[in-house]
């Protein structure tokens, strides 16, 4: 019994000061996922991170479009031991000799490092748009979830309030013998389990709101308060192989094995390409050394390929386009499979989910206003009534559950397609 009270008394200060804990987070923000959307990929660090590996592979295919530098080199004499003069070239004498050189590739090199550059910034474009894909799809679920746990603690809130009312009624009932001890304690017993749950609810609001403020970048002090549509979705005529082929077009993860079966296609021909030798071209002066004064020559020279021709780069190359096909194959049916899962599962939640449910829910609330007026009345039982409040919070926590489900049900089937099929 002294256990019982003491809980008793210690809970209404606990919770008070729960309470001043949230109140203390002062800048409440309400806002829709559109917005919230748009904030985060305004201010996300991870993205704007890959953003610069995408404009870095871009930079390349710059580089790779450049013609090699051309090579001059140059000989003179240093000190003349007749005239004991440094870098002496007067009266013809001393000797002089330069060189200039370039390098022209040749089987179409530079235009197939372009070609390979070109599918390697697309590779890492693919992957800023699948990070930015995922970090959306987590930023959905966790906007919906906290929706669905504030909505949660508004229940939990209601009914310790009622609880607690009815708690301090029965106890002045049993001061004056009015109501035995075992109704007292069960009602007191409820009361304590409706708290804790409501703790461990707000817990988990805590948990995520650190998760979204990382997301969108608030102030730490910041208390996010999403707006979400509670309306059932209308239906929506979801052709599964018209979704299939707007995934194709859409889901970077599946491009990106597209992009990187195209550069080991064009690598290659790049690397079959660099077994063609290079040709060097130049032109030399040479002002004593040679068989006759002021010799003016024209240099050209390439490898002969009689011992490397890139066999094992080109073999490499083979092998390599081999295994992206099998990759990009594997990415189809994993891509067919999420699809037709998503659809699936979002068909189920839409149909639990009605209108019909919300005013169900609607009705219910009534019900249990009147049902506590009974039992504040004595119309009804303290068992009957115990028993109707426990099936009123897990029916209304289920219901908040479905509505959660669908907007799952949502994200799962717009992150499977790679675009916005329904908007949340």
């Amino acid at each position: 019994m002294r256990t019982i009270k003491s809980l008793l008394l210690i809970s209404p200060l606990f919770f008070s000061l729960l309470s001043q804990k949230a109140d203390a987070q002062t800048d409440t923000l309400k806002i829709n996922f559109q917005d919230a959307e748009k904030q985060f990929i305004e201010n996300n660090l991870s993205l704007l991170a890959q953003k610069y590996n995408v404009d870095a592979s871009k930079a390349l295919i710059q580089q790779a479009k450049l013609w090699d530098n051309p090579t001059l080199s140059t000989d003179q004499n240093i000190h003349d031991g007749s005239t004991n003069k440094f870098f002496n070239h007067s009266n013809g004498g001393g000797q002089i000799f330069v060189q200039l050189s370039q390098v022209f590739t040749t089987a179409g090199k530079r235009g197939k490092q372009v070609k390979v550059a070109e599918d390697d910034a697309k590779v890492q474009e693919a992957a800023f748009n699948d990070l930015m894909r995922n970090l959306k799809y987590n930023l959905q679920l966790d906007f919906s979830q906290l929706a669905t746990l504030n909505a949660q603690q508004a229940v939990y809130q209601n009914e310790v309030k009622s609880a607690t009312e009815l708690v301090n009624a029965i106890q002045k009932s049993y001061d004056v013998g009015n109501t035995s001890m075992r109704d007292l304690i069960r009602l007191k017993a409820l009361l304590f389990g409706l708290q804790n749950d409501m703790v461990e609810n707000n817990r988990q609001i805590n948990d995520l709101q650190t998760e979204l403020k990382t997301l969108l970048q608030t102030k730490e002090t910041t208390f996010i308060q999403p707006i979400v549509n509670d309306k059932p979705v209308e239906n929506v005529d979801l052709d599964v192989q018209s979704l299939i082929n707007q995934a194709m077009a859409n889901r970077p993860d599946y491009l990106s094995n597209q992009y990187q079966l195209s550069s080991a296609t064009h690598n290659l021909a790049y690397q079959k390409a660099l077994a063609v030798p290079d040709i060097t071209a130049g032109f030399s002066y040479d002002q004593n050394s040679s068989y006759a004064r002021h010799y003016y020559g024209l240099q050209i020279g390439f490898p002969i390929p009689l011992f490397n021709r890139n066999q094992g780069n080109i073999k490499s190359a083979q092998y390599n386009i081999k295994s992206q096909e099998s990759t990009l194959k594997q990415s189809e049916f994993q891509l067919k499979n999420d699809v037709v899962a998503a659809v699936n599962q979002y068909k189920l939640n839409q149909q639990l989910f009605s209108t019909q449910q919300i005013a169900f829910n609607e009705q219910y609330d009534k019900l249990f206003g009147s049902m506590l007026k009974s039992f504040q009345q004595r119309q009804i039982s303290l068992v009957e009534f115990v028993d109707f409040f426990d099936t009123y919070k897990d029916t209304k926590l289920k219901i908040l559950q479905q509505q959660f489900n669908l907007q799952k049900a949502i994200a799962d089937l717009n992150f499977a397609v790679g675009t916005n099929v329904i908007k949340s």
